[in-house]
């Protein structure tokens, strides 16, 4: 299982420490030192069954500069989002977790979390 994080975030930090309380086997991604490459992303995203959109942090301050919440949210628009979310790994919401079993979660929440747990 792998698990993409950002320290600072205390989302991160709280699906750490489920993940080690449940003696998960695990390695840390900090996204934002090791950004996802658009392949990558677009697998999570299959994994997840979302949109680039769906995971997008739009109240980022680079997600106002880019105008992202006016950008168009189809199919069409996918390539360019994902684009965005790979040159500004900020704009992807965190932690994502994508387990062994070919399954992924947003890790937002303890039951997001356990959701993953073998």
């Amino acid at each position: 299982m792998e698990i993409w994080v950002n320290p600072a975030c205390s989302k991160c930090r709280s699906a750490l420490s489920l993940l080690d309380e449940a003696g998960a086997s695990y390695t840390v991604r900090r996204y934002l030192d090791d950004p996802p490459t658009a392949a990558e992303l677009d697998e999570v995203l299959r994994r997840l069954g979302l949109q680039p959109w769906d995971v997008a942090r739009t109240s980022e301050p680079v997600a106002r500069e880019l105008g992202l919440e006016g950008w168009p949210r189809e199919e069409a628009a996918r390539d360019r989002w994902i684009a965005a979310m790979v040159e500004n790994p900020k704009l992807i919401q965190r932690p994502i977790i994508t387990a062994d079993d070919g399954t992924a979660v947003v890790g937002r929440t303890p039951d997001a979390v356990r959701s993953v747990l073998p």
